[in-house]
């Protein structure tokens, strides 16, 4: 679903660049929709799908996609005063995180969410005590289990290994006569989160059957109602050559049996899949203008105007080796004969390439470029800081109009939170 051709929706992209400058990231929300939509055709009915925000935390991405009727999962304050904002009911809301404070703690208990995921035993003990001190009813809480098995196929592990999410399997298995003297707090279910970036439907099928399996089980050792189970989601996008789309149509044949199967057994239990990556990634495109085309001991690059402060994500975090994104040149020698281009942004530091040696047409000062499938991890995992250049405009067009949906920072917007101290003064 990569953007054919330089226009969104009868948008040409050179317009939009005009209209609302660059550094840009620019969202199709036909293209969210029908990611939404494919996804939702492949899964049961009785299976939720919820938003995580750290995707992407645009309050507009998230309305729309819970118009479509996407929950969400968040997991700091303004996230879920994000969602709520947007329209998304609490009870459709879940927070995670393993370093939630007491003001979030208190802020979902106070919108009635759908549960608060537990990451150990110590915050269950911490909101348990916030819950009586406010003589507060029964809340509701899911834990979240580190398995003792490991995850087939992601890009990135979350369980099975040591790490600071959730709670291992066997301390949780060892912890139900702890669980049972919690007073304020009503055990719901299990919420087990296993990589991301999954682009094999085998793997997705696998780790989900071991998921279900454990929270079954954990259920009926520790002895709580299995109401809700979170089996996380991860489904992967293809940034890179030599990658290949998840196939969705096998995913959903893969998961029917192993989602059917469970739901007999417990026909009361919500099942929730929750998804950020894959929902928002193939809407985007990160749009920057060459300032200069220079040439360094045989090397050509692009110095463009945005680079890795807004688009982290793009240099393959996380990978032993560098890959491109899918980079595009916008305009009218994009059909030109092609030579490799190191696309690097403005900051001072070498690591600031998003594209190393990408082929492209014959790149100008001035000419507009595109990163491709561009929607997730953008501005939220990029240090938007550094240089003080902040954070790009946001927009999305919907209907065939474009809308500001964040607007760009300025000097002043970076200035305003700091505070001079008069030296002078001080010391006089």
């Amino acid at each position: 679903m990569a953007i054919s051709d330089d226009h969104i929706q009868g948008n040409s992209m050179a317009a939009l660049a005009e209209e609302f400058g660059t550094p840009l990231f620019v969202y199709d929300a036909d293209v969210l929709e029908d990611t939404y939509r494919r996804l939702r055709g492949i899964l049961p009915a009785d299976v939720d799908v919820f938003y995580s925000l750290k995707a992407n935390p645009n309050v507009s991405v998230c309305a729309l996609l819970n118009s479509f009727g996407a929950g969400a999962e968040v997991s700091s304050y303004a996230e879920l005063v994000t969602t709520l904002r947007a329209g998304v009911a609490p009870g459709d809301i879940i927070f995670l995180g393993p370093g939630k404070d007491e003001r979030e703690l208190v802020a979902c208990v106070e919108a009635g969410i759908h549960a608060i995921v537990c990451e150990s035993l110590d915050e269950l003990d911490l909101l348990d005590s916030l819950l009586e001190a406010a003589d507060r009813d029964e809340f509701p809480v899911i834990l979240r289990v580190n398995p003792s098995f490991g995850s087939k196929g992601s890009g990135l592990a979350m369980g099975g290994k040591p790490r600071q999410f959730g709670i291992d399997e066997a301390e949780l298995r060892d912890s139900k006569h702890r669980l049972a003297a919690l007073r304020r707090i009503r055990v719901k279910g299990v919420h087990a989160y296993m990589g991301t970036r999954f682009l094999n439907h085998t793997d997705l099928v696998h780790n989900t059957r071991q998921i279900l399996a454990t929270a079954e089980d954990l259920a009926g050792a520790l002895g709580f109602p299995l109401e809700t189970v979170d089996f996380g989601g991860g489904l992967g996008v293809a940034y890179f050559d030599n990658e290949e789309d998840l196939d969705l149509t096998a995913l959903g044949t893969g998961l029917a049996d192993v989602l059917a199967a469970f739901a007999g057994r417990n026909p009361r239990c919500r099942m929730i899949m929750e998804l950020g990556r894959f929902l928002t990634a193939m809407a985007g495109t990160y749009v920057v203008r060459a300032r200069y085309v220079k040439n360094s001991m045989g090397e050509s690059f692009v110095v463009a105007d945005g680079g890795t402060n807004h688009h982290m994500a793009a240099v393959g975090v996380g990978s032993f080796v560098k890959r491109n994104f899918p980079v595009r040149h916008l305009g009218g020698r994009a059909a030109g004969a092609l030579r490799p281009y190191s696309v690097t942004g403005p900051l001072c530091t070498p690591n600031d390439v998003i594209a190393k040696k990408v082929p492209l047409p014959e790149v100008r000062p001035g000419d507009l470029l595109a990163v491709e499938r561009s929607g997730a991890y953008g501005p939220t995992a990029s240090p938007g800081l550094f240089l003080s250049h902040g954070f790009p405009a946001e927009v999305m067009v919907h209907g065939g109009r474009a809308h500001l949906i964040r607007a760009r920072d300025t000097t002043e917007d970076l200035l305003a939170k700091q505070h001079l101290v008069d030296f002078r003064a001080a010391s006089g």
